[in-house]
């Protein structure tokens, strides 16, 4: 007996010892691997933060030997989440400032406010910002004044942005210190003005009339900002951001914390539209590491349809004579395409109005010329005449859209844009039948980081509380195949980083996650109750459900 112990002993030593060498196993898992031909698997091999294998378990059981075993017991796995286009900075730093999503009253914003300033006990002459309040979820769907800021913040100055960026309110103290006056006129913004006065409402371009005054932040405050932003990140399955819109200071702080291992998240990052960053990255040429790809710039359109601030080919149908406006002349968006197609990186531009889209549209394929792989993007892609649909496929332009922005302006957009001019809008679908991919993104933080709710509003077309109960303009809603290419392999593309992520293959970042239920069979109602179990960067778990 002890010697048939003994025999079996060496068989599982010798045995082990003719296995392959891996850092991680994961087995008895259900994994979509989101390749071209969309297969599943039950186990996948890990070695030095890529996939070497993935196939069944009994199989890769057989194979290799790992050091860190994970039994998935039959949960899901799909690609990490990638979100592109959000404000990955910009969200961390909102978790610094008074947040207002969700207020439903001018007076409960002015209310968390002063329980933000009381509860961080601001300074006397300290700057209040904050972020997040729109005016279409009250009941005065009105912008409101200052009046209430500057009574409760006489020597505080206070800016508080709209939930998209493109509007804020300041009161007072605010616009002296900007040297903000009524009658002050700006290409691409507005400062508003009512018989006579301020309103402290500013649009677009005259935000950064005030918000350019705010002092600066500490090195500290910048680490900590974009360490909050990765660990919510992470709880949500995302493990690749597209940043739209960072200026090159920035980029040296990211590239520092990556290469030191303080930050591990995955950064697509769009330079904004500034002669600085122009300047940086002629320097630099295109930055590509694991975790750090800067190749592309953001330029700025028009405004939103929110605030009105969207460039519209004819005047908005709730405000007669106001079409909305363009943030920069046509002259200055041609200028950048010549320069961008010369030095051959990408350029990506917001543009919601369709005369907004059909200007940039026109400018894009001016330089492109028919179909190319550039991979030139149009952020948000919001509104689109009908005869406008076709330069995107022309030209190998390629819709980058948001899919919880139709279901967060679908309780007001035919009021901006009518019956007809409306069918024209968040038309995923027939967006994505122009090139035959599409990628998705949230936007945060204009809207929530979770990418569940951006497959929900484009599969469903429903809002989070399940509004309306047959689904928002649902002809241009999107399959569950088609929405989970658009959040791993189609963003990825976007990136031109198809080859290196978006999908569970060999020789590919293990990106992962596990999920508690299946997004690509899970009912109506439970989409979005489904949990991140774990979250895997480069085979490394930088999440847990606790």
């Amino acid at each position: 007996m002890k010697k048939l112990s003994l025999i079996l002993s060496l068989f599982t030593v010798i045995s082990c010892s003719q296995k392959e060498k891996v850092d991680l196993l994961v087995y008895n898992a259900t994994i979509y691997t989101v390749d071209s031909s969309f297969a599943m698997a039950g186990a996948m091999a890990v070695r030095d933060g890529k996939i070497i294998a993935t196939g069944q378990t009994t199989e890769l059981q057989e194979k290799y030997d790992a050091r860190e075993k994970i039994d998935a017991e039959g949960k899901f796995i799909y690609p990490g989440f990638i979100d592109a286009h959000a404000h990955f900075v910009g969200y961390g730093n909102s978790l610094q400032r008074v947040n207002l999503v969700g207020t439903e009253s001018w007076a409960a914003a002015v209310d968390r406010t002063i329980k933000f300033a009381a509860d961080n006990a601001i300074k006397q002459g300290e700057w209040i910002a904050g972020r997040g309040w729109d005016q279409n979820d009250w009941d005065k769907k009105e912008f409101p004044g200052k009046e209430t800021l500057d009574s409760v913040f006489p020597d505080h100055p206070v800016i508080l942005t709209r939930i998209d960026g493109h509007a804020a309110i300041a009161n007072q103290k605010a616009l002296d210190i900007a040297g903000v006056k009524a009658g002050d006129k700006l290409t691409g913004g507005e400062v508003e003005v009512k018989n006579g006065k301020l309103t402290g409402i500013l649009i677009d371009n005259a935000v950064d009339l005030v918000s350019s005054k705010i002092p600066g932040q500490t090195k500290e405050q910048f680490n900590k900002a974009l360490k909050d932003a990765e660990k919510n990140c992470f709880a949500v399955g995302l493990t690749t951001i597209d940043d739209c819109g960072l200026g090159a200071e920035a980029v040296e702080v990211i590239k520092a914390m990556q290469a030191s291992g303080e930050l591990k998240m995955r950064l697509y990052v769009m330079l904004s539209d500034e002669k600085a960053n122009f300047d940086y990255l002629e320097k630099t040429g295109a930055i590509k590491t694991d975790r750090l790809h800067v190749r592309s710039f953001k330029v700025y359109g028009d405004g939103a349809l929110g605030s009105r601030g969207a460039c519209l080919l004819q005047p908005y149908s709730d405000k007669p004579g106001h079409s909305g406006f363009l943030l920069s002349k046509p002259e200055h968006f041609d200028s950048v395409a010549n320069w961008i197609a010369q030095k051959g990186f990408q350029m990506c531009t917001h543009a919601i109005g369709d005369s907004g889209n059909r200007t940039m549209l026109n400018i894009y394929a001016k330089y492109l010329k028919g179909n190319n792989d550039l991979r030139w993007r149009i952020e948000h892609a919001q509104v689109i005449n009908q005869h406008d649909f076709n330069l995107f496929g022309a030209n190998s332009i390629v819709p980058s859209v948001q899919p919880t922005h139709a279901t967060s302006d679908m309780y007001w957009a035919g009021d901006r844009l009518g019956s007809e001019r409306v069918k024209g809008a968040y038309a995923f679908k027939q967006l994505l039948q122009q090139n035959g991919w599409i990628p998705l993104g949230t936007d945060f933080p204009v809207e929530d980081i979770s990418p569940f709710k951006t497959f929900y509003a484009a599969v469903v077309r429903k809002d989070a509380k399940g509004w309306p109960d047959g689904g928002y303009q649902t002809e241009n809603a999107l399959t569950r195949e088609e929405a989970l290419k658009g959040m791993t392999i189609w963003a990825a593309k976007a990136n031109f980083e198809e080859k290196e992520k978006g999908s569970l293959e060999k020789g590919k970042f293990a990106d992962f996650i596990i999920l508690d239920k299946d997004i690509m069979k899970a009912s109506e109602k439970e989409l979005l109750q489904i949990n991140v179990l774990k979250t895997f960067v480069g085979g490394e778990k930088v999440y847990e459900k606790k």
